[in-house]
């Protein structure tokens, strides 16, 4: 009940925020053209987008850094704060990343921004051509680390809206170190063969939602990883990709938990994975709880509901160790569709912390039209309702 009190208290605050964003009065405008950015596709404009961005954050009213239609060239852009007021980036345009994916792809970021409070982006698109960049990575060659197409950093009270992402060179969108974060109607695309291509992924952040998302990609539509809590995901479509995943979790000794996880409303279509809960075969201190999927549909998924606490991609790295990880009170309801393998439940908890407090209710999950099977290993829990495939634990 607690927890439910204080999420609902973020909403309100969040709410009361938002009105204040979309106030006009007394807002001054920084339109990128203004200051040399040309909408031409071949023109670089980072340093107008600089400019137009630190004249606003200077602003004592509120301000708008303006993107007009067209087709702007920039590099890595940085958008720090503290700014003085609230700040609305609105994009009418295309942002794309230059043709040699090393431009943008050493710092690990193409647009970051960065201990920025009260801040509303709002519309177009942004392109970074990964393709490049993905060859140079089959390929097994010297490449660059990879940039991440939008980033907030220790960035609180945000709002990300109606925005496409296209092609990332890594992971699409990142959420880091940030609070009341609300992203919503967006869409991001990247082949499914594009290795890393994450669609968002949160860390060490709170109070975060995720609402009317259309994401097809080459890895996870969504992650959570450590220390993140508070967050509700719904009305996500989801494929092609590897799913919603919560980890990978427990890499190192120390690390902080996820909790307070809701993911309902959504659809998965020909993913790898459905709803995931990953941890690596090592000694952790760190814990997943309170975690609800439900409401959830599923369309020729491969592993619709899996929880792996044996994940170690190197086995030497691993070797004879059991996931430290406590996952409890995880709740699947209200899951329906097919997979296309026969196992569609797959719970593979740690030995020395055994998952408990699962509950399963109205499963429906079907195998080449036949009923569906379960596995289920250190799972502890309790069914009701349809349970297809049946409960395991």
């Amino acid at each position: 009940m607690a927890n439910n009190i204080s999420f609902s208290c973020a909403i309100i605050l969040f709410s009361i925020f938002f009105f204040l964003m979309n106030s006009t009065n007394a807002m001054q405008s920084f339109n990128v053209q203004r200051y040399g950015a040309r909408g031409d596709g071949r023109t670089e404009a980072t340093k107008p987008f600089l400019t137009a961005w630190s004249l606003a954050c200077g602003s004592r009213a509120q301000a708008m850094v303006y993107i007009p239609r067209g087709t702007y060239l920039v590099r890595n852009l940085v958008f720090w704060g503290p700014c003085k007021n609230i700040i609305t980036f609105k994009i009418d345009g295309t942002l794309v990343a230059p043709p040699n994916y090393w431009s943008i792809g050493n710092s690990g970021y193409w647009i970051l921004f960065a201990k920025v409070n009260r801040i509303l982006v709002y519309g177009g698109t942004i392109d970074a051509k990964g393709a490049g960049y993905w060859s140079c990575r089959k390929k097994g060659g010297y490449c660059p680390q990879g940039a991440r197409s939008l980033s907030f950093s220790w960035c609180n009270n945000v709002l990300l809206s109606g925005l496409t992402s296209l092609n990332s060179q890594n992971i699409h969108i990142t959420v880091h170190h940030s609070s009341n974060v609300r992203i919503q109607n967006i869409r991001i695309r990247a082949p499914s063969g594009s290795p890393n291509t994450d669609g968002i992924i949160v860390q060490s952040s709170s109070g975060v939602t995720i609402s009317g998302a259309t994401i097809g990609t080459g890895d996870d539509c969504i992650a959570l990883t450590q220390g993140v809590k508070n967050v509700w995901i719904e009305r996500v479509s989801c494929g092609p990709g590897h799913g919603i995943s919560i980890g990978s979790l427990g890499e190192y000794t120390n690390e902080e938990g996820v909790q307070n996880i809701t993911v309902t409303s959504s659809v998965f279509t020909k993913t790898q994975n459905g709803v995931r809960i990953k941890t690596w075969a090592k000694p952790s201190t760190g814990f997943v709880r309170n975690v609800q999927f439900r409401n959830l549909i599923m369309r020729n998924v491969e592993n619709p509901l899996i929880i792996d606490q044996n994940y170690c991609p190197n086995r030497n790295a691993c070797s004879r160790q059991e996931s430290g990880i406590k996952i409890s009170g995880v709740t699947y309801a209200n899951i329906k569709g097919t997979s296309t393998t026969p196992i569609a439940m797959k719970l593979d908890c740690s030995g020395s912390k055994p998952c408990t407090g699962l509950r399963l209710q109205n499963i429906n999950l079907t195998y080449m039209r036949r009923s569906s099977a379960s596995y289920c290993r250190n799972a502890h829990g309790r069914s009701s309702g349809v349970m297809v495939p049946r409960n395991c634990m």
